[in-house]
């Protein structure tokens, strides 16, 4: 049976079409794999964030249950009548503490380790049981803050109002965990304890008190609001928050089908093992109440390392898959009518171009043989027949061509360095420009932090000026250390100047603008860092520029600056070294800025003008080459615990007064750090790049 032989124009159409089909079901695969995994990525990101953040209001919570403690514990109105037994000062004081502070416990305790008063049992006096766990700590002079599970009974006798709100019945939903509890009568309190020291610093008691979390839906609304505000799908909140005491939801605005919280409602028991009992993080897809969520988990662990707990933070997975299907959908219609397309295009091309194909065949195997001159007849007015036509041109022009090959390969290598050049030229400006940009973006989000941690710390600094002010009160004017108290008072007071700092720059408002004294703000910098660190060992020398004029700008600002400058110098010298602070007047055009050289330079490297350049320099451990041209980014930072917004911030308060500030360092030998500051004070808008 002889080969079946099939048109060429099929064979067009079918060598097409098999191509594109492969094409187009790799690109639909691939496509549904990447919108899947990216939306399923993207969404366990959002509440990995979310739950860092939520952490962090919880730590808050508890700080501000230390700070209320801590700062009654240092009153000398406590300690008196602690010492005097004066029941009526202690009701006073504790039970206004209690009300103003929203705490629902608060107790003192004398140095032996008895009860004097209890704020929420003012009739109930007796031992101290539960508290026996870190109150011993607090007679020894610790502070001690954390979350722990007290038992119905001593709760009881702490505040008997809280027995309403401690018991919760256990409610079974589906994929929930078995519990054999019928009801959870233990609370979980945020608690601190803290030393009550008299003007001697003896301890003379301690005073303890916490917040119960039971029933109490603050919290967990404050998280709602701070990361899901107004985030709604088909109605209903997309995203919710939740306080377990072990596995038992104690605190949520998760709903149930009824629409109230579902207060009661145990965790799975999938996450049940993941967190509580191997102590991990849980992020992904979990079945909460009566949804799918995509959510995060983290163990909430008590004063003991124990975890007691966990902290929960979810997006409802629908909106999420509801995104999926639709960008399947479209992806999938686009490719579908792109291949119906195709096989259309297909059809047509494959039949005009199979009448001459074997022809050009045919003539460029001659060619290729090594013949020239070689002529097709041209018979169509297409692409086809242009194609025939460059074919004959071809033909005739292929001697001269082959010579002028050999002529552009001669001029290839130079061309081929040129263009090289030319495109490293490109990347490296590329490099710069996304380093740049993405300094601006972290400068963004270090203006949203500042703000809101300037209105974090507004209120422990209310609580601070208050107590000093009640120190000064309590401070005889003639007492050594009334000056003391004084300099807290305006310690306190440049403290709250820099807090208005921080939500101006955050807010990109104006400066206030005056004259600032840089000599005199050097000189009270370096005359009060001693009471941040010890200078143990440090030898600090100035030397200012003779008849140096005040300068335009914000002195608050400016003195923020060199703080900071300032106390990283000593901070890099834990062995002790030399601290060297000078100033000189800097006149001319184009003078340009030492340790410019970085790979952050740009074309504004130099600066026009008269200029006063402010240097500390250190003889500390130096900073790593590879680190020198990261250190004004936010967030970076070599130091164990530090935040990496000092220098960011100092770096936007220098460009925004129209100056900049550079680094020189040799590890091992010390640092440098410049400052440049217009003399004639910023212009509106100005700003050099650093």
């Amino acid at each position: 049976m002889p080969d079946r032989r099939f048109p060429i124009r099929f064979k067009l159409t079918i060598g097409a079409l098999v191509p594109l089909s492969v094409a187009i079901l790799v690109c639909w695969l691939t496509g549904l794999y990447l919108i899947n995994s990216r939306i399923v990525a993207q969404a366990q990101e959002k509440v990995r964030t979310d739950l860092n953040s939520a952490r962090e209001l919880y730590l808050n919570e508890i700080e501000h249950v230390h700070d209320v403690v801590k700062f009654t514990g240092r009153s000398p109105h406590a300690a008196a009548a602690l010492k005097t037994g004066d029941a009526s000062a202690l009701r006073t004081l504790l039970t206004h503490l209690l009300q103003s502070e929203q705490l629902d416990f608060l107790d003192i305790v004398d140095a032996r380790g008895q009860v004097v008063f209890r704020a929420g049992n003012p009739g109930q006096a007796g031992p101290y049981r539960w508290s026996r766990r870190f109150v011993p700590r607090a007679l020894k002079g610790w502070e001690v803050s954390g979350t722990m599970v007290i038992p119905f009974q001593d709760i009881q006798q702490e505040n008997p109002l809280l027995a309403r709100r401690v018991d919760i019945q256990v409610l079974a939903t589906p994929q929930s965990r078995a519990r054999p509890e019928k009801a959870e009568r233990s609370g979980m309190f945020l608690v601190a304890a803290a030393p009550v020291r008299d003007g001697s610093g003896t301890v003379v008691g301690a005073l303890y008190g916490g917040t119960m979390l039971n029933n109490d839906n603050r919290l967990v609304d404050k998280i709602k609001r701070i990361l899901y505000e107004n985030v709604q799908f088909e109605g209903r909140d997309a995203g919710t928050s939740t306080i377990f005491l072990r596995d038992l939801r104690i605190a949520t605005n998760v709903t149930s089908p009824g629409g109230k919280r579902a207060i009661g409602t145990l965790m799975s028991e999938q996450v049940h093992d993941r967190v509580l009992l191997a102590r991990q993080k849980w992020i992904g897809s979990a079945f909460v109440v009566d949804d799918w969520y995509v959510s995060a988990y983290e163990p909430i662990i008590d004063l003991d390392g124990e975890p007691v707990g966990a902290l929960y933070v979810g997006m409802l997975k629908k909106p999420y898959d509801n995104i999926k299907f639709r960008l399947n959908l479209i992806y999938g219609g686009v490719l579908f009518f792109g291949a119906l397309i195709g096989i259309a295009l297909s059809w047509q091309i494959s039949s005009r171009l199979a009448r001459p194909v074997r022809e050009l065949e045919n003539l460029a195997r001659r060619v290729a043989g090594g013949e020239r001159e070689v002529r097709i007849e041209v018979n169509s007015r297409d692409e086809i027949g242009d194609l025939a036509g460059e074919f004959n041109e071809m033909s005739r022009a292929l001697t001269q061509r082959e010579e002028e090959v050999r002529e552009l390969n001669r001029d290839l290598e130079q061309k081929v360095r040129e263009r090289t050049a030319q495109l490293e030229e490109n990347n490296l400006l590329l490099v710069r420009t996304r380093e740049e940009l993405i300094r601006v973006e972290k400068l963004v989000a270090v203006g949203e932090l500042a703000a809101g941690v300037a209105h974090e710390i507004n209120n422990p600094m209310a609580i601070i000026r208050g107590n000093a002010e009640l120190l000064q009160m309590a401070v005889p004017p003639e007492d050594p250390s009334s000056e003391e108290v004084e300099i807290i008072l305006r310690q306190v007071c440049r403290v709250e100047r820099i807090v208005a700092n921080l939500l101006k720059f955050a807010r990109q408002e104006h400066r206030r603008m005056g004259k600032a004294d840089l000599g005199a703000i050097l000189d009270e910098i370096l005359g009060q860092i001693g009471h941040q660190v010890p200078l143990t060992g440090i030898t600090i020398s100035r030397d200012y520029a003779p008849g140096l004029a005040e300068i335009a700008g914000d002195a608050d600002q400016l003195r923020q600056v060199f703080t900071n400058l300032i106390l990283n110098a000593v901070q890099a010298m834990p062995d002790g070294g030399a601290l060297r602070v000078s100033t000189r007047k800097v006149r001319g055009s184009g003078f340009e800025v030492p340790g410019s050289n970085s790979k952050l330079k740009t074309q504004n490297s130099k600066l026009d003008g008269d200029f006063c350049e402010i240097s500390v320099a250190d003889t500390g451990v130096g900073i790593a080459p590879e680190d020198t041209g990261q250190i004004f980014n936010p967030f970076f930072t070599t130091k164990t615990g530090g935040t990496g917004l000092g220098l960011s911030v100092s770096y936007g308060i220098v460009k925004e007064h129209g100056g900049r500030i550079s680094v020189q360092s040799t590890p091992g030998e010390g640092t440098v750090f410049r400052v440049i500051l217009p003399l004639g004070g910023a212009p509106a808008g100005a700003a050099v790049a650093p």
